[in-house]
């Protein structure tokens, strides 16, 4: 049951138009009946507040106030949006969707799970190269999830003044408490690199060390995400705090088609020649693939084409591999 206390706080915070206050009383409600027992109000009541935020979701979209703003000592941390990403818009090897799909299994019978003294899985480290996936799977957990993205903007959380960050990463893991959603760290090589490294300074080992005892101590209903593309500079205490590894790799030439497909399929004529188009996807990203799909399918209808041929669709795949080659 909830509090006196409590009861007033969400009287006050409806009063004065307060949503986030009053949000907030309402998954301290929630959190205190899951820990006395009584886990089917708990989610209830999560679930109420749930689509409170998806209905100022629609308003937000119509011009209405936004439906997430970040205040206070949050601002300048992390971005916050309501992502409707679904893990059927993503083409991803089995060794990456199943620990996902795990996840969110894991997840949506947390409060049965808890029951039996058992965790749901929630916090995951996903490695791997740029543009096959990881960012996109923080807004698909979310959209899966009905939860908020929080993306931890680094820039505002590194800070030149000493234990700053450190201080800035507490603020971080306590609004996980409050504020039930998916937390994204991404480039997390920025403050999870390996300790030994020769050329690091203290502060960076101090930020480092406070990140896996928060890490560590956490027991929010949030997930925690995070991503790099450079595995190997990743302290290796950083392996056992994180529930799951999630590996992305470029994607296969099966996978390159049903991507194509998925991006292409109003433009793609009945006959297609795969062997070429595959030929011409081979060492691309995700993300490299479906820029060169929107290069195709802008073209065609700027030319009034009906369909994008196999050449065409070639020769924007080959753009993308000179474009890498330009890189590196």
């Amino acid at each position: 049951m909830a509090t006196a206390q409590q009861i007033k706080s969400l009287v006050r915070s409806f009063t004065a138009g307060d949503d986030e206050h009053f949000i907030t009383v309402a998954l301290q409600i929630a959190a205190h009946s899951a820990k006395k027992g009584n886990g089917k109000l708990a989610q209830e009541l999560r679930d109420l507040v749930d689509e409170t935020k998806r209905r100022r979701n629609q308003d937000a979209h119509r011009g209405t106030v936004p439906i997430a703003r970040t205040t206070g000592e949050l601002a300048g941390l992390v971005a916050t949006s309501y992502p409707k990403t679904r893990f059927s818009e993503m083409v991803l090897s089995q060794e990456a969707q199943s620990p996902l799909t795990r996840v969110i299994h894991e997840y949506r019978h947390q409060d049965k799970l808890r029951s039996h003294g058992l965790s749901a899985r929630r916090k995951l480290l996903l490695v791997g190269p740029p543009g096959c996936g990881k960012t996109m799977t923080a807004s698909a957990l979310a959209g899966e999830l009905h939860l908020p993205l929080f993306s931890v903007q680094l820039h505002g959380l590194i800070s030149k003044f000493m234990g700053e960050t450190s201080a800035k990463l507490h603020t971080l893991f306590e609004s996980m408490n409050v504020t039930r959603g998916v937390y994204f760290f991404d480039e997390f090589d920025a403050i999870g690199a390996d300790r030994g490294v020769g050329n690091d300074v203290g502060e960076v080992r101090r930020v480092l060390n406070s990140f896996l005892q928060f890490l560590e101590q956490d027991n929010s209903d949030s997930l925690i995400l995070a991503a790099t593309n450079f595995v190997g500079m990743l302290d290796n205490a950083l392996f056992r705090r994180f529930d799951d590894v999630v590996r992305y790799t470029l994607p296969s030439a099966q996978e390159a088609e049903m991507l194509i497909r998925n991006r292409l399929h109003a433009f793609l004529p009945s006959r297609v020649g795969w062997k070429k188009v595959q030929s011409a996807a081979k060492g691309l990203s995700h993300a490299e693939i479906a820029r060169a799909c929107d290069d195709a399918a802008k073209q065609c209808v700027i030319e009034d084409c009906e369909k994008v041929s196999s050449a065409q669709l070639a020769d924007f795949l080959s753009e993308r591999q000179a474009a890498r080659s330009h890189e590196d």
